[in-house]
This record gives C-alpha cells, sequence and structure tokens, in this order.
C-alpha cells in the first residue's frame, strides 16, 4: 500500500498526528505538509489521508483548496480525513463537518477529530492573548488523543 499523507499545521499539532499515524501505517508513506511543498500529482498512491487543525473557526485554507481542486481523483482513493481541535462532542463535530467537503467525508474510511493542542511556545503573542481570554488557558496545554489515532491508524491499514 503506498499512502500520501497531506497535512498543513500552524503550531505543530496536525504535523505532530501526521508523524504518528506515518508510524503506524503499513507500506510506503509519504509526508507532504502543504504550506511548504507543492504537490502536483498523486494518482501513484493507493490511500490519501488529508489532516489540519482549526484556526478561528475555520481549517487552513491550503487544506480546503486542496479538498476543492482534488475532489473527483480523491473521491476514487481510500481517503482518510482527520481534524486537530480544541473543542469536543457536537461543536468538534460540527467543526469536523464544516473543515471538509460531504463529499469526501461520506466517501472517507476514517475519519477522526485527534484533539488539540495550545503550545504557547510556538504562539506569537496576539495569539496567546485571545487564547487566554477566549478558551481561558493561560499556559500549554495538549488534549490529542492517542486512543482516536490509534483507531485512525487501524481503519486505515484494514
Amino acid at each position: 500500500m503506498k499512502t500520501l499523507l497531506v497535512y498543513t499545521t500552524r503550531h505543530g499539532c496536525a504535523e505532530k498526528c501526521a508523524r504518528e499515524i506515518e508510524k503506524g501505517l503499513r507500506g510506503e508513506v509519504k509526508l507532504v505538509n502543504l504550506k511548504k511543498e507543492k504537490l502536483n500529482t498523486f494518482t501513484d498512491y493507493d490511500t490519501v489521508i488529508v489532516g489540519g487543525s482549526i484556526h478561528a473557526g475555520k481549517i487552513q485554507k491550503k487544506i480546503s483548496d486542496f479538498c476543492q481542486k482534488n475532489l473527483d481523483t480523491l473521491k476514487v482513493k481510500k481517503l482518510g480525513l482527520y481534524l486537530c481541535c480544541m473543542e469536543e462532542g457536537e461543536k468538534a463535530q460540527q467543526q469536523f463537518d464544516n473543515a471538509f467537503p460531504t463529499d469526501l467525508i461520506e466517501h472517507a474510511t476514517a475519519t477522526a477529530i485527534m484533539g488539540g493542542e495550545f503550545d504557547f511556545e510556538r504562539m506569537n503573542f496576539l495569539e496567546r492573548a485571545i487564547i487566554r481570554k477566549i478558551a481561558q488557558v493561560d499556559h500549554s496545554i495538549s488534549k490529542v488523543s492517542p486512543e482516536q489515532i490509534a483507531a485512525f491508524i487501524e481503519k486505515i491499514n484494514n
């Protein structure tokens, strides 16, 4: 199995999850951070995984653009979609549903909300101030779920 794992990250959470997913997948895996690399074609991959994180209520533009531009190709691949966010329950599910096109969510073999992180060391002053005010958090915190990552990997591998 040849897998392409495409992600975009702002403060490292989506990348951290991508690297954990990569470790658990069978076969050849190529990681592509769309913020740093341009992806021209991916027709030779059997499986495509797309992941990103929520900032100001939305997934990164590079991920939404990638999904829209490649909608038809993604719909014929084995597909995994994951999202990093600090919300839980219905609100997290709503963010997931808004982050990816409905067609892709319905087609996906595996979907997951991995949890999220506030990494104060990687945030600028303004971002830290906003998080302190809105989320009432004044230090780095991680809610990434190893169980969600493991379940996602298992669905992709089967």
